[in-house]
């Protein structure tokens, strides 16, 4: 049997009370890309309705980087990278440990009891970075050397591009899948029975302030989401 996770590391721009003074006349920054996935928390909740289990954030990625391994050179920001190493363990043990734990322990229960788990985790992704415009709408991020993975990446492709053939869907960008992230160390933790995806969506897509995507591309992934986990 096969059970579907569902996360989003990126869901918010959220400073939490102990550490706003740091990011005193940052209001843009933390709005903008760099401090959260506009429309990512919005696509989670929307196809939440498929998953077994889903966890998300609303802590600002300035903070500390859910998406980064612990020992990741931006793990932390430019406002948290130079702090005392005892404030940066608070941030860990208070934001980061939790939030990777309950992913984990997640995983471990199902698969002790023989279950399978395919994790997506949602992302959105700006439409240019460093001047270049990256011309796509929806990206599938996997490790090409797992079959299972790769296998399933193609099938929700071409769901998309059947019920939506105006969108552009990218397979391993506008990120490649093995680059460092929950995913890759979730996929070096489980050998077996964990087939890990991340969805990512161009922020073109986002309304109302990036509260959520557009309906038409929310509702094309919910459909094709359905359809593809029905033959998985």
């Amino acid at each position: 049997m096969t059970l579907l996770l569902l996360t989003c590391e990126h869901g918010g721009h959220d400073v939490p009370s102990a550490y706003r003074h740091l990011f005193l006349g940052r209001k843009e920054l933390l709005r903008s890309h760099r401090g959260w996935d506009p429309g990512a928390l919005g696509l989670y909740r929307a196809l939440r309705h498929h998953a077994a289990g889903a966890f998300h954030s609303t802590t600002t990625r300035l903070l500390v980087e859910l998406n980064r391994s612990p020992h990741h050179p931006r793990l932390f920001s430019d406002m948290t990278r130079s702090l005392p190493p005892s404030i940066r363990a608070s941030i860990l043990r208070d934001h980061y440990d939790p939030y990777r734990r309950q992913v984990a322990e997640f995983i471990d229960g199902h698969i002790r009891h023989g279950e399978r788990v395919l994790h997506i985790s949602v992302h959105s992704f700006t439409p240019v970075l460093h001047g270049v415009a990256r011309v796509m709408d929806i990206g599938l991020l996997y490790d090409p050397s797992r079959r299972t993975e790769a296998r399933f990446g193609q099938h929700w492709a071409e769901a998309i591009r059947d019920q939506c053939p105006g969108l552009r869907v990218r397979m391993n960008a506008p990120y490649r899948g093995i680059s460092d992230g929950l995913t890759t160390a979730l996929r070096r933790k489980y050998r077996h029975r964990y087939v890990g995806m991340e969805l990512e969506v161009n922020q073109e897509h986002t309304v109302q302030g990036g509260a959520r995507m557009s309906a038409a591309i929310t509702e094309c992934l919910d459909r094709s989401l359905q359809e593809v986990l029905a033959s998985f």
